[in-house]
């Protein structure tokens, strides 16, 4: 009796119907300000497993298809936060962000965030941003003589300000923020986060400093309450909240 056999064919078919891969279009926002002062989109065609994330396919693209593009990324974990971009039109973190999850039967485009000037391709300035956090003075003040134990804190006043930690500095959330986009002096919603951070730990002595910082024309008040920096969050920080909280601080000098 004959063994059947399979095709060149049907074999090469066979594998393809078996492998996890799928061809994926990256449409990249591109701007090199030493070619062009106008940016443009690029798209690259790569095979990735859906269930790779879009850090994934940049990399890709940078190593085997295109060493000039440039972005940044570190721990690529969602923790150093360096890799915020425009995802699909969403601020996103790349290294968080599923190929699946994304529709890749269309093109995945990529830019850079809006409201700070683009370097090239997906990186920008962010000294305004980080300006910004240094402004608030996000670091414990006390006065009085150093201790000579640990300062004690319930955790119930710990509780209190839990949500702001959790900010990696990303600027996913003001970069979201119209009111950002159309005036780069507001401070925004990750410096009024770390700002929040400290105003509400018990331990710290500068809350009434802080607040004053963020009663400036550019500080807390210019939020318009849009959400968008919450929706943002790679780090599920309830941030509109805690501006809102911030401004009940600065009515009522409780806090």
């Amino acid at each position: 009796m004959a063994t059947p056999t399979l095709s060149k064919t049907d074999a090469m078919e066979a594998a393809a119907a078996a492998s996890p891969f799928i061809t994926v279009t990256f449409r990249i926002r591109r701007f090199n300000p030493e070619i062009s002062d106008e940016a443009q989109w690029q798209d690259f065609q790569i095979e990735i497993d859906p269930k790779e994330r879009v850090l994934d396919g940049l990399h890709k693209i940078k190593w085997d298809l295109d060493g000039t593009l440039t972005f940044r990324r570190s721990c690529a974990h969602g923790i150093c936060g360096s890799d915020a971009m425009r995802i699909n039109g969403k601020n996103r973190l790349a290294c968080k962000t599923l190929i699946k999850d994304i529709n890749p039967e269309k093109p995945i485009t990529v830019e850079a965030i809006k409201g700070l000037t683009v370097m090239k391709d997906l990186v920008v300035d962010m000294e305004p941003f980080f300006q910004a956090y240094r402004d608030v003075m996000p670091f414990l003040v006390t006065k009085g003589n150093e201790p000579t134990r640990e300062r004690l804190q319930s955790a119930e006043d710990r509780e209190r300000f839990d949500d702001t930690t959790k900010c990696i500095l990303c600027a996913a959330c003001t970069s979201s923020c119209p009111v950002f986009w159309n005036d780069g002096q507001y401070f925004g919603p990750a410096a009024i986060v770390n700002a929040h951070r400290f105003i509400f730990d018990s331990r710290d002595e500068a809350g009434e400093q802080r607040l004053e910082i963020l009663n400036d024309k550019d500080g807390v008040w210019r939020c318009r309450t849009t959400f968008n920096c919450t929706d943002a969050c790679p780090r599920g920080i309830e941030v509109t909240k805690a501006i809102q909280e911030v401004k009940r601080a600065l009515i009522t000098r409780r806090f």
